[in-house]
Formats: structure tokens, C-alpha cells, sequence
């Protein structure tokens, strides 16, 4: 993890327990006397998230729909970190405003921006009922309200556009696309993260995520290439647009679509346990 995480170390379950006694039930112990969460149940990592979220980023009041995606916090917060090192040069100055593109019912990137930066974030989605629920995130947190603005994209077909005011500028844009290319996809991908986890057979678990979460036509790869065509209309006014890309392989085919375009772009590997992901960065 990126060194300025403070999830880096184990999880503080006392500490965390004291902020949130809803996570007890959730706690268990493996052989060698350490605790943990069934991370396979996602009541015990909504329970953790609300715990993380009031003990380290001060957020009192934190809640998701019934299925809907259940972000892992640290993670998250990495993304935030690796950022933060892009545009240092312009965190300095202050006054960093930042754009998440499909932000989600959880609002968790806008959330730990500001939280962890204090900056001024706005966040999309194409779901009305994400949006209602990340505005509900927002308005229950006064520390959050005049700090975070959530719109609605009436457009699907549409990233920056409708979004984008002609007089706004944004330091940044920030995405964590949906990876799968289709819902079938999506659901053996979801098999695979049960049985990886030791789930019995039968124990049929929903890990949360709603379809445009999830999957989207042509996967990431065709998302991203989307966001970056549209990008050019919007290069005055983002300073560096950014996107998580899940599948290495999909890289080079986002490669050539900025060399197309004649962007000035780069990657940065991020690493969190086991898993390995990458931002892909551009301006113009």
C-alpha cells in the first residue's frame, strides 16, 4: 500500500469496536489467536467500513441500499494517496477540486478525499437511486455538506458531458469503472470470489453491486476508451483525468487510444496484498 495509508497496519479492533460495538458479532479468531472479519459476509464489512469511517476520517454516519457495491476502504484510500503524489504540485496552492465518475451509492471516494485532504469533490452516477443514496451519505455528515456535490448523468451514453460547467475547472477526475463485459462475467467472477474465500457450497452470499457497478458493454477497457475520447473536449478544464484499470492486458489497447488522441499519459502501480491494480493517468 502506498505509504501514507494508515490502513497499512492491522485493523485496531478495540479501537474499532469502541466506535462501532455493531462490529462485535462480526469478529472472529483464527488458529493463531489474531482477529479478523468473515470477509466473505458482507454485514461484517459494512459493519467494518462504518467502524473505519468513524474512527479514522470522522465520518459519524455512513450507510449503502440492500445489495448495492461495499467498497473496501483501504484500497480506496490508495487510489486517494496516489493522486495526492500526481498533482502535489498543485495541492500546495489548495482549493483542489476533484471529479468521481460514477461515485456510486457508497460516495466512499469523494468521502475519503475530502476526509483525508480536505478537498472540494463532486461525484456522478448514472442511477438515480445511487445518487439519492450518496446525497443521503453527504447531508448526514456536516462535516461532508458543503464539501461534497453529487449530480445525476441523465445521459448514459455521456461521461463529462452534462456534468462539466463551461466556467469549471477540476485538478483532477478520478474512476473505478465497471471491469466486467457482461453480467454473466460479472456473477462467475462473484462464484470464484466465494470459493476463494472457503465459502461452503449452498452458502449462496451477495457481495453487493448493482449492474452498472459491475459490468458494462465491452468491459473497462471499452469504458475507459470512451472517457478518454471524450476527455479531449474537456482538457482545459481537468487537469489530469485518471482511472483505475483492474486487467493488465487491457492496457495496451488504452495505450493506443492516448497515443491516438496525443495525450501526455502514465501508469502507476498500486499494490494491496496479493492484489495488484494500476491508475492509468492522462492530460493534454
Amino acid at each position: 500500500m502506498h505509504s501514507q495509508n494508515i490502513h497499512r497496519k492491522a485493523y485496531n479492533f478495540k479501537s474499532l469496536t469502541e466506535v462501532n460495538p455493531e462490529l462485535v458479532p462480526f469478529i472472529i479468531q483464527r488458529k493463531n489467536g489474531e482477529k479478523t472479519i468473515d470477509f466473505a459476509n458482507p454485514g461484517a464489512i459494512l459493519q467494518l467500513n462504518r467502524a473505519l469511517l468513524k474512527l479514522h476520517y470522522q465520518v459519524e454516519n455512513w450507510d449503502i441500499p440492500e445489495n448495492y457495491l461495499c467498497p473496501p476502504i483501504p484500497g480506496r484510500a490508495d487510489y486517494i494517496h496516489h493522486i495526492a503524489d500526481l498533482i502535489s504540485h498543485e495541492n500546495e496552492k489548495g482549493d483542489i477540486s476533484g471529479l468521481d465518475i460514477g461515485t456510486g451509492a457508497n460516495c466512499i471516494y469523494p468521502i475519503l478525499a475530502n476526509r483525508i485532504y480536505g478537498w472540494k469533490m463532486t461525484g456522478t452516477d448514472i442511477e438515480e437511486t445511487s445518487v439519492i443514496a450518496a446525497r443521503k451519505n453527504v447531508v448526514a455528515n456536516q462535516n461532508l455538506i458543503d464539501k461534497i456535490n453529487i449530480r445525476f448523468q441523465e445521459d448514459r451514453g455521456s461521461i463529462f458531458k452534462g456534468i462539466i460547467g463551461k466556467e469549471e475547472y477540476f485538478n483532477f477526475s478520478m474512476c473505478n469503472p465497471p471491469f466486467h463485459s457482461s453480467e454473466k462475467e460479472a456473477k462467475k467472477a462473484a462464484e470464484k470470489k466465494i470459493r476463494n474465500l472457503g465459502v461452503k457450497e449452498g452458502n449462496k452470499l451477495n457481495f453487493g453491486g448493482q449492474a452498472n457497478e459491475l459490468w458494462c458493454n465491452g468491459g473497462e477497457a471499452l469504458f475507459i476508451k470512451r472517457m478518454i475520447k471524450e476527455s479531449v473536449l474537456f482538457k482545459e478544464q481537468v487537469g489530469w483525468f485518471t482511472s483505475l484499470v483492474s486487467r493488465k492486458e487491457n492496457l495496451e489497447k488504452i495505450f493506443k487510444q492516448l497515443i491516438k488522441l496525443k495525450a501526455e499519459y502514465k501508469t502507476i502501480e498500486m499494490h494491496q496484498g496479493n492484489k495488484k491494480s494500476r491508475i492509468i493517468a492522462w492530460k493534454f
